[in-house]
């Protein structure tokens, strides 16, 4: 990360902290996305989808569920990540807005790299490398691919709404386009 995008991140936090949330943490948000990353990650490798409502906007679930349904299964395997196998977490983007109706937002964009050992090709489509990670001894070698997902949360902050975070864009490049 540059040092102007850092220096601009810990700058939202302030704002968020001062305006929106007093106990606002990043360390505490990133805990709870990690979380939340997971899980969603679990649930859509296994298809099931319904149980993501309280978690995943109306229009993402709704290209979720057609997407899904035409991915590959090794493919949808590799979506899937384990708690402890995200390897590095990073927050990319934070906004802060008001749309017309006066309705505040804050959404703040997670970027996650996760091993997973899915069957997945060396190169899989679109040529982007796969990297792959051996473990063990070469005759029971475990091979293990770093995948990379972009998970968007948001939360209205206008007095009276639901003190929840919502995914409002999940992306696994080359695995779920």
């Amino acid at each position: 990360t540059s040092p102007f995008a850092w220096l601009r991140t810990r700058f939202y936090y302030l704002l968020i902290r001062l305006y929106f949330d007093q106990e606002f943490s990043i360390e505490e948000f990133t805990r709870g996305a990690k979380q939340a990353f997971s899980v969603v990650s679990k649930l859509l490798s296994q298809r099931k989808l319904d149980l993501l409502d309280e978690l995943v906007s109306a229009e993402v679930l709704q290209v979720l569920k057609e997407k899904i349904s035409l991915l590959p299964d090794n493919h949808r395997d590799a979506l899937a990540a384990d708690i402890d196998a995200i390897m590095y977490t990073t927050e990319g983007d934070v906004r802060i807005y008001y749309d017309d109706d006066g309705i505040k937002f804050v959404s703040i964009l997670m970027r996650f790299w996760y091993l997973n050992g899915a069957n997945l090709p060396d190169e899989v489509p679109g040529e982007t490398k796969v990297f792959q990670i051996m473990f063990g001894e070469e005759s029971t070698k475990e091979k293990r691919h770093l995948l990379t997902a972009n998970y968007e949360f948001q939360r209205e902050f206008t007095e009276g709404a639901k003190p929840d975070w919502t995914i409002t864009r999940i992306e696994h490049p080359r695995l779920l386009e």
